[in-house]
């Protein structure tokens, strides 16, 4: 009697290059694109709640630009990295939805220029308005969370794509499509501002801003293979 071949699991692909998991993931594979989601997810997740400032919005942005970049797979050429081609396509659907929700979004200029001070204030408190400096790392990972909220949205996703997720200039220009030296004046001005109200406590906690834990990622993808199935991306076991 012949026996199925087990087909590999995420787990098993992901020491493969990104060439091959591309390939594999275009053909239908479950796993690959697993694989996939689970070495960007992070990346991914940070770059949706950048724009959303809310966790479940994020994770479901975070789902259907999943589902599209599943679908484009075997379009992608590697021109640019795929982190790069996946973190334009994740922005693009959180900035639809902010439009669908007619949020209001500090334009660029305005944010340098204007002379209100209600974003300023909430950016420049002293510092004995806050909670105190020295609790626990967690309620200053809180805090630092809070301040990036509160940055215009054109400051604050090149500053978690830059600064958070240590992207280069030239990945975080590619990704959002604006010039480099876009990247390098919007990363100057939002460190301004987060240092007018944080000093120097800014940078004890950025590695754990925004936490992705496993059950989060694990929910994600769980999700996103099912939409998959739903839409016909994968092929059958």
């Amino acid at each position: 009697m012949t026996q199925t071949a087990t087909k590999p699991s995420a787990a098993q692909l992901g020491a493969l290059a990104e060439p091959e998991l591309v390939r594999l993931a275009a053909q239908g594979s479950e796993a690959a694109f697993e694989a996939i989601m689970r070495r960007h997810n992070r990346l991914l997740f940070r770059s949706a709640r950048s724009i959303l400032k809310d966790d479940l919005d994020a994770e479901d942005a975070l789902q259907e630009a999943y589902v599209l970049i599943w679908r484009s797979l075997g379009q992608f050429n590697f021109e640019a990295k795929l982190s790069t081609w996946m973190v334009r396509i994740v922005t693009n659907e959180a900035l639809g939805r902010l439009r669908r929700k007619s949020a209001t979004v500090i334009p660029l200029e305005a944010a340098m220029s204007s002379h209100e001070t209600d974003t300023r204030d909430l950016l420049t408190e002293q510092a004995d308005r806050q909670p105190e400096f020295a609790a626990m790392r967690a309620d200053l990972r809180k805090l630092i969370e809070a301040r990036i909220d509160d940055l215009p949205e054109s400051f604050r996703t090149v500053f978690m794509l830059r600064a958070v997720e240590e992207l280069s200039a030239e990945e975080v220009a590619q990704a959002l499509d604006i010039p480099e030296a876009t990247v390098r004046t919007r990363l100057f001005r939002a460190r301004s501002l987060l240092r007018e109200g944080m000093a120097s406590q800014i940078d004890l906690a950025l590695a754990d801003a925004f936490s992705f834990d496993g059950a989060r990622c694990d929910r994600i993808v769980a999700g996103v293979l099912a939409r998959g199935r739903a839409a016909g991306l994968s092929v059958p076991r």
